[in-house]
């Protein structure tokens, strides 16, 4: 099968799985909190492959509509799902974003947003970015599995600093690039580097030090937008940011984001 026509039939079956949930969600049939039924026996139901009902999943946990708990099960995550947000992807493409562009916005808005959860994080905000550096340790053999967890890490940083302004502005640059992240996470090479930072990320803003968790948070995001240029280009060479030489940066293992 050709590839174009592979990917659309990829396409196809993950956006089975997210309307059926979305279906699910609207008819009162799955509540937040709820477990959905078993990957064999979901996959079983809608007549697709285990490995597409994970790929929708996976979707659906970007977007905080899912939570995935290793060994546990996934869940409908608490809140009212949203899929009617415009997304940044379509904007960028007829703006002509750059990519560099959006890990700029990322690293002004996220790195505060760091500094913020460190001051105004609860005690539950500490436990959820726990939990999900723990799920990053435990699903490093599984790059697709560890961006969910990714993902919904920097979620939860955003919802921690208490302003929900900017909360839904990186909710929404963070679906964009979770798009593009999907297609070139399964060429990381180490990402055991990438969750022990995280977890310098996690223990600044558990100390409440906003200064480490502001430079943490930039010192992470910059490794991470040199290695998804990696990524991006198998030749190993990357094209991020031409300005910017591997040898200011140093040399960086390859790193989820």
């Amino acid at each position: 099968m050709p590839r174009k026509k592979q990917q659309e039939h990829e396409s196809d079956r993950t956006m089975q799985v997210v309307n059926h949930i979305r279906g699910l969600i609207e008819n009162g049939v799955l509540k937040p909190g709820d477990q959905i039924p078993p990957e064999r026996e979901f996959a079983r139901s809608l007549k697709i492959s285990r490995a597409s009902l994970r790929t929708g999943i996976g979707y659906l946990a970007a977007m905080g509509v899912m939570k995935v708990r290793h060994g546990v099960g996934t869940f409908v995550a608490d809140g009212p799902p949203d899929f009617g947000k415009t997304s940044l992807s379509l904007m960028g493409a007829l703006h002509g974003f750059q990519t560099w562009q959006m890990f700029e916005a990322r690293l002004v808005i996220e790195s505060q947003l760091a500094a913020l959860a460190a001051q105004r994080g609860r005690q539950e905000h500490h436990a959820a970015l726990a939990e999900e550096v723990a799920e990053m340790f435990a699903s490093i053999g599984s790059p697709a599995e560890y961006l969910i967890h990714d993902v919904q890490f920097h979620r939860i940083i955003s919802q921690a600093s208490g302003n929900p302004i900017l909360a839904a502005v990186m909710e929404t640059i963070g679906a964009s690039l979770y798009d593009d992240r999907l297609k070139t996470v399964e060429h990381s090479t180490d990402l055991r580097e990438s969750a022990e930072m995280h977890r310098e990320i996690y223990r600044a803003i558990r100390a409440r030090n906003a200064a480490d968790a502001r430079k943490a948070m930039e010192q992470h995001l910059r490794l991470a937008e040199e290695a998804q240029g990696l990524e991006r280009h198998g030749d190993k060479k990357s094209a991020v940011r031409p300005k910017r030489t591997r040898q200011e940066q140093g040399e960086v293992p390859t790193h989820a984001g």
